[in-house]
């Protein structure tokens, strides 16, 4: 059946309608050669027929017939069918021709007796106009479908500029009222003079004869919508362009998504060089600090010199903090959280705050008594605390007031999709200065971008307190208002766990449990030689090599009761030769040294020590591994 369609479709269906059996036989033997042949002799058979075969192409029909005249026919049958009319007739009926062409009933007559080759013309000819009124009606309907139900905004104009069709979409964006009423207009006398450079552009896609793309963006510059604008010249016959297809198609969402994707690219290669230099000033940092505490004994009866160490003390313990507020931001520093009393940590922030804020700037506090705890790394939150307060009294020149406190609050519904429904503590950092102007607050977390003069600020700040909130599962919002202030408001998630109690850092170095053989790898000098320095120091014997190759061989000529390896060394790294030792001299402690963790993965029962680290830390994580050896 469908093979016997598709011929019929691709040769074309002939409906031959007399009453005379023996004309039908004629016609069929004339016309079966180019077309599919249907017969019949009774007129209202032959109107089942046509509602039946939507594909018959041409009717031939007899005028005098008993029940229906030709005419009659064939006038019913325009009334279902679309199919190209001959009236066969004969002379004395020419009256009936005319009545039939008044009624729009046919679209040609042959006379009888009919010329063969006239008659087989005359079908010809119809069956053409027929296949190329279906054509074009097809081409129409899809035409209309793809206006009507097209994503995009398309129109079609003439040479001159003027709507010739266009969609809905396309008069949405113009603001007009429908589409009929663009028609006959040029775009700027409908969307006014806004469409001057769109007029333009079409005038130079006419005027060059090739196809055109450009990306425009309208609408408020804080949050513009994008259009992917086609322009595609038409030519007719001869080679002019004479009609342009615009088709305009709004890329908005992709071009967020591209800025996202940029983002997210430059976020990671910002991350990749905060952590690489991180571990490079952490390990300057550990050759400072422990030089500085090896040399402060040694001028404990110079006040002067003393100060000066103490200055040069503090400063790079700076640099320690900066360092792991990179490695935050970076993402490559884990963070160390637990249940805390946020309230304490802001209380114990008093000196650290009147220090850095100095005289002008006023601080007050307004800290709910039954705030819940949240689970975060009390050092990153104070660093992030700070660095608000830094930008609020920055924020006042002339010096103001910058207010913290804290409350519970309970998320129901959020339209923030960082703001999950929930329990939270809410720190909120409120100052009195000159507020941020909306067309840059929603840049604010932007690395890099600061509004502070060059020199003033690193534009990290912000960008690192959202990572940091974000990686507690919480999330920072913004209240702005230029003349009014700024406030910050943290969510932090709450914790039902009981509050952690702080590690008390070792304010001196644990004494030597016992006489022990330690041997310190490490590919840098200078830390190479503080860390030995200490160990020796704390009554240990030590000894120094510059590579996991060259420990890895005097493990095997001597005998070592700890091992103490920097992390990141060319060839063979520490954790490598940490592995190795475990599976030859699987008693043997090993203590890995490094500035940042995640430059690597470290199995859990792995012991770490981070850099930049204090000799009392040394001490006590060296005696805590020496230990059940005693």
């Amino acid at each position: 059946m469908t093979n016997n369609a598709t011929t019929s479709i691709l040769r074309g269906t002939i409906l031959a309608v007399d009453d005379e059996p023996d004309i039908l036989v004629a016609l069929e033997d004339l016309l079966e050669d180019e077309y599919r042949v249907l017969t019949t002799s009774r007129p209202a058979e032959a109107l089942e027929m046509i509602a039946a075969e939507p594909d018959i192409d041409v009717i031939l029909s007899d005028q005098r017939m008993p029940g229906l005249t030709g005419d009659a026919l064939l006038a019913q049958a325009r009334e279902i069918s679309d199919a190209q009319a001959i009236l066969l007739t004969g002379y004395a009926d020419i009256s009936a021709v005319v009545s039939a062409l008044n009624r729009g009933g046919i679209t040609g007559y042959v006379t009888k007796p009919w010329d063969p080759s006239l008659l087989r013309n005359a079908v010809r000819a119809a069956h053409e106009r027929h296949r190329l009124a279906r054509e074009l009606a097809t081409e129409r309907a899809l035409l209309r479908g793809l206006l009507d139900h097209s994503g995009d905004a398309i129109a079609f104009k003439d040479a001159q500029g003027r709507y010739l069709r266009l969609n809905a979409r396309m008069a949405t964006r113009l603001g007009a009222s429908s589409a009929e009423s663009c028609l006959g207009r040029r775009e700027a006398e409908v969307a006014g003079p806004a469409s001057e450079a769109a007029e333009a552009a079409d005038l130079a896609a006419i005027a060059s004869g090739a196809p055109t793309e450009t990306t425009v963006a309208s609408g408020p510059e804080a949050a513009p919508t994008w259009n992917h604008v086609t322009r595609v010249p038409i030519r007719d016959a001869t080679g002019a362009v004479v009609n342009l297809a615009v088709i305009e198609r709004d890329v908005t969402e992709q071009r967020l998504l591209e800025t996202r994707l940029r983002q997210a690219d430059k976020m990671q290669a910002l991350g990749t060089l905060a952590g690489g230099v991180a571990h490079d000033f952490n390990n300057l940092l550990t050759a400072i600090l422990g030089s500085l505490e090896l040399a402060q004994p040694k001028v404990a009866g110079d006040a002067r010199l003393s100060r000066l160490m103490g200055n040069a003390t503090q400063a790079a313990q700076r640099g320690a903090a900066l360092t792991k507020r990179l490695l935050t931001f970076s993402h490559r520093r884990e963070l160390q959280a637990r249940t805390v009393d946020l309230n304490a940590v802001i209380r114990g922030m008093d000196d650290l705050l009147g220090r850095s804020l100095g005289g002008f700037v006023q601080v007050e506090r307004h800290l709910d008594d039954d705030l819940w705890p949240a689970r975060v790394d009390p050092d990153q939150l104070e660093l992030a605390i700070l660095n608000l307060c830094i930008n609020g009294r920055d924020a006042m020149p002339e010096g103001g007031v910058v207010a913290l406190s804290t409350r519970n609050e309970t998320v129901r519904t959020s339209a923030d999709p960082n703001l999950k429904p929930g329990d939270y503590a809410v720190i909120a950092i409120r100052d009195t200065g000159t507020g941020i102007p909306p067309e840059i607050l929603g840049r604010v977390f932007e690395p890099f971008f600061t509004t502070k003069g060059v020199g003033q600020g690193t534009g990290l700040g912000l960008a690192m307190v959202f990572g940091l909130v974000q990686q507690s599962g919480g999330t920072i919002r913004i209240d702005s208002e230029v003349g009014h202030g700024t406030t910050v408001l943290l969510y932090l998630p709450r914790s039902h766990e009981a509050v952690a109690a702080a590690p008390v850092a070792a304010s001196a170095p644990a004494p030597a449990p016992r006489r022990a053989r330690i041997l310190v790898v490490d590919d840098d000098p200078q830390v190479r030689h503080v860390t030995a320095s200490f160990l020796s120091g704390f009554g240990y014997d030590e000894t120094a090599v510059p590579s996991g190759e060259a420990g890895l061989a005097r493990l095997e000529a001597e005998r070592f009761d700890l091992v103490v390896a920097d992390l990141a060394m060319p060839g063979m790294s520490g954790l490598d030769l940490a592995e190795a030792v475990r599976q030859r001299w699987p008693a043997l402690p090993f203590l890995l040294v490094t500035g940042h963790a995640e430059a690597a993965r470290i199995p859990a029962d792995f012991s770490v020590l981070e850099k930049p680290f204090p000799s009392a830390d040394l001490a006590a994580r060296v005696a805590a591994l020496l230990a059940p050896e005693g």
